[in-house]
């Protein structure tokens, strides 16, 4: 017995041996002109391995079996650069690189022709230092090239077309609601969670520098949302490379724009970095009275304290004027689409509604070794709101075109404070690799929302004939302090997180156990205080079946606050959800272009419905616990270039969103409010490389959602809305710092809304219309 103790340890130490000769590979790449070449591939030819440049131009490589390699760097666009190396057992390999373009040219490279539909790396922010391709979940990223190729202003506008399933509800113009697989989801900026009640205001799109789209729950990032996922937004950093980039745009409705985006260094030691990015916005509307004129400024300051220290400064100030709140609807009796595009229930003398989104950003990022970093951040947000709302008290009673408007004033003040710190590291247990990652976060938000002065609005506006300019503006009494005229809210939690992704075989496999605890702190004279505690787990497995292909699969939970009470004035417990889902990734083309197929379910607990059994007053009742919902789908996206000078991104997501348990029986098995069964994206831009026409190409897209469900479905409604189809398209031309982009949305001039059925005030139909065939004329220069 003891030969064969001795004998299974033997074993086990041999192969344990094996398994820990590794070395490790590492460099930098520059441009000829000395600057540090960012997002460029660097990979081991022959083998799945390879790493990213980041925005020091740095590389690292683990993890790799001793032998001979020709060591591959590549950006589409540019001629492979290649060098043979070796590796050694427990060894460093130092191999750097310069490429023969100049820091100008490469970002020429990046804007005209390079594959940038295509990420392979998320964000800092995101905290993961696991490849996309390898990470046991659906992430897509919109970068830059997609949102200046598609002219996206904003939030506001077509950024959902660019991921599967995701699809814009109601239209605010000051702040982005976005659902997907079945609710809404949250929304975030540089890693942080920015969600409220009302606001902030959206983003604008000359401070963003991408978009990541996580679908369903994660818990390293929030666990207190709902399990669709959530949205971040990553604004422009300095990169230290000393270059600008200025574009004016012209439009329809009276559309001018102006931006302009500064990059450099403030120190001749290149320690002190700085970016700015400027913007100022004039657009009406095809809407009557209709408007939203927009400035936004971000300074930002990074200080490179040595070769493993940073810290980074960034102050945000985004203002929006715009008309009155709900002032972009329609209204009718008779059904969606009854009115023409342009109607308004405005008017001209309505004082405009103005919002003030200042935010703080302060980023401290530690190397503790080769192997860990450290990160904390915190944010501080202040918005504020001042305006009005636009909102009928319903139609005179026997008349289907005789509407009564009311008014009433709506300002917000939004406080937000978030603070974290997580590590990120890597280890080895023999043969097992881990890359592990924790951290603690912290968030406290107040708020307060005051739209007490309600009154109606002129006398009834015959929505068939409207005639404008009979009703005088109305005033609201502002002279106490917002602070003082309504209530408190308040909303914060603080979490620990902690995730392990073990990897086996050459981390050919890769096993995530992760685990996070949540407190739940919430305030307000309405619901009372009340403070919840819950813990979700998380679970996923990855594995690589090829260089290019990776299967995966995942479990994860959520939870979200259900604010009120029931009719005994009893807070509720929170409203829960789990996800499932199993994934196929794969990189085509060595990598140029990739596709996701992902099967999801989620279960939704503890939804809050109607409590029949108690009414509260004459028109509604209280709310209850216990509704349910199931959410199963499908989603595939495919994104990147197919050949040279051809970017693509196509799209499809079906969504089976079902109400499973509810107290009115007639709404179990209706479709969820806010959902889509079917959404197929497609945006096609292709570029000349070469030859006479070099540098001119053409753009076009189509949006197409069937089986759409209001976002608002009042008990008992289920009025779907009609099927949805769109068509963009421009065209471009670029050469060396010059170029311009001419875009027609809406080509076929179709009538296109949201909306939903609102039963108060008699009932009747509310949507908002898009603008029929428009135009905006880009121009930009690079110095």
């Amino acid at each position: 017995m003891r030969n064969l103790y001795n004998t299974l340890a033997l074993c086990i130490l041999s192969v344990t041996a094996a398994w820990a000769q590794t070395g490790s590979l590492k460099g930098t790449v520059n441009t000829a002109d000395g600057h540090a070449a960012v997002h460029v591939s660097i990979s081991l030819k022959g083998t799945r391995m390879g790493a990213v440049s980041n925005a020091e131009g740095a590389y690292q490589i683990d993890k790799i079996t001793p032998g001979n390699y020709v060591v591959k760097v590549t950006l589409v666009g540019l001629q492979a650069v290649e060098k043979d190396i070796e590796i050694k057992d427990g060894q460093q390999t130092v191999a750097d690189f310069v490429l023969d373009e100049s820091a100008q040219q490469l970002q020429e490279v990046v804007v005209t022709g390079g594959n940038s539909f295509k990420t392979d790396q998320t964000s800092p922010s995101l905290r993961l230092a696991t490849p996309i391709l390898e990470a046991p979940q659906n992430i897509q990223v919109i970068g830059r090239r997609v949102l200046a190729d598609q002219q996206i202003f904003d939030m506001l506008e077509g950024v959902t077309r660019n991921v599967s399933g995701a699809t814009k509800v109601e239209h605010w113009d000051n702040y982005a609601r976005i659902n997907m697989r079945g609710s809404q989801v949250g929304a975030f900026r540089n890693g942080m969670n920015v969600q409220m009640p009302w606001g902030p205001l959206a983003e604008d799109m000359s401070m963003v520098d991408r978009i990541e789209f996580v679908k369903g729950p994660a818990g390293f990032m929030l666990a207190n949302g709902n399990p669709s996922g959530f949205y971040n937004v990553v604004t422009k950093k300095p990169t230290g490379q000393t270059r600008g980039e200025v574009g004016i745009t012209l439009g329809s409705f009276d559309t001018y724009r102006t931006t302009l985006d500064l990059d450099g260094k403030l120190s001749k030691d290149g320690k002190l970095l700085y970016r700015v990015n400027l913007m100022g916005q004039l657009k009406g509307s095809h809407r009557d009275f209709d408007f939203n004129n927009r400035y936004s400024i971000v300074p930002v300051l990074k200080y490179l304290i040595d070769d493993k220290s940073s810290i980074t400064l960034e102050y945000t100030h985004q203002f929006s004027q715009m008309n009155a709140i709900g002032s972009n609807y329609a209204y009718s009796k008779k059904g969606y689409g009854d009115l023409p595009k342009s109607f308004s229930t405005s008017e001209a003398n309505l004082a405009p509604t103005n919002n003030h989104d200042r935010s703080m950003l302060a980023i401290f990022e530690h190397k503790l070794n080769e192997n860990w970093r450290m990160t904390a951040q915190a944010s501080y947000f202040h918005y504020t709101q001042v305006g009005a709302s636009l909102w009928p008290s319903g139609f005179v009673t026997g008349r289907t075109d005789s509407l009564q408007r009311a008014i009433n004033n709506w300002d917000i003040l939004g406080l937000s404070k978030t603070g974290q710190i997580f590590v990120n590291g890597q280890i080895n247990t023999g043969a097992v690799a881990h890359r592990i990652l924790g951290g603690l976060d912290m968030s406290s938000k107040e708020f307060f929302h005051d739209w007490s002065q309600w009154k109606l609005y002129g006398v009834p506006l015959d929505i068939y004939n409207p005639i404008h300019g009979l009703t005088p503006a109305p005033t609201f009494d502002r002279s106490k302090n917002i602070r003082e005229r309504t209530v408190r809210y308040t909303n914060g939690y603080t979490a620990l997180y902690a995730q392990d992704e073990l990897g086996f075989w050459e981390n050919k496999l890769r096993l995530t156990l992760a685990a996070r605890y949540t407190k739940l702190k919430v305030s307000n004279p309405y619901d009372g205080s009340y403070s919840k505690g819950k813990f979700t787990p998380r679970a996923g497995l990855s594995y690589t079946i090829n260089p290019s292909t990776t299967a995966y699969l995942l479990y994860d939970q959520s939870f979200n606050e259900n604010f009120g009470t029931d009719w005994q004035g009893k807070s509720f417990d929170p409203q829960t959800g789990s996800n499932m889902e199993f994934g196929l990734k794969r990189g085509w083309l060595n990598d140029s272009w990739s596709s996701t197929l992902t099967f999801y379910q989620i279960n939704k607990d503890n939804v809050l419905v109607a409590d029949l059994e108690h009414p509260n007053g004459a028109a509604s009742f209280f709310s209850k616990q216990g509704g349910q919902h199931k959410i199963k789908g499908i989603e595939w996206d495919i994104r990147g270039q197919i050949f040279r000078g051809l970017d693509v991104m196509i799209n499809y997501a079906y969504t089976d969103a079902k109400i499973t348990k509810h107290s009115n029986e007639a709404a179990i098995g209706q479709q969820v409010e806010g959902s889509s069964k079917h959404v197929q994206n497609t945006w096609l831009s292709y570029t000349i490389a070469s030859g006479a026409a070099q540098g001119f190409g053409i753009s076009m897209g189509y949006q197409y959602q069937a089986g759409r469900s209001p976002w608002f479905v009042s008990e008992g409604t289920q009025d779907n809305l009609p099927n949805y189809f769109r068509i963009d398209g421009g065209v471009t031309y670029k050469k060396d710092k010059f170029s311009v982009n001419l875009l027609v949305n809406n080509i076929l001039n179709k009538y296109l809304y949201s909306g939903g059925i609102y039963t108060y005030g008699g009932g009747f139909y509310y949507w908002q219309t898009e603008p029929g065939t428009n135009f905006r004329l880009s121009v930009g220069y690079k110095f």
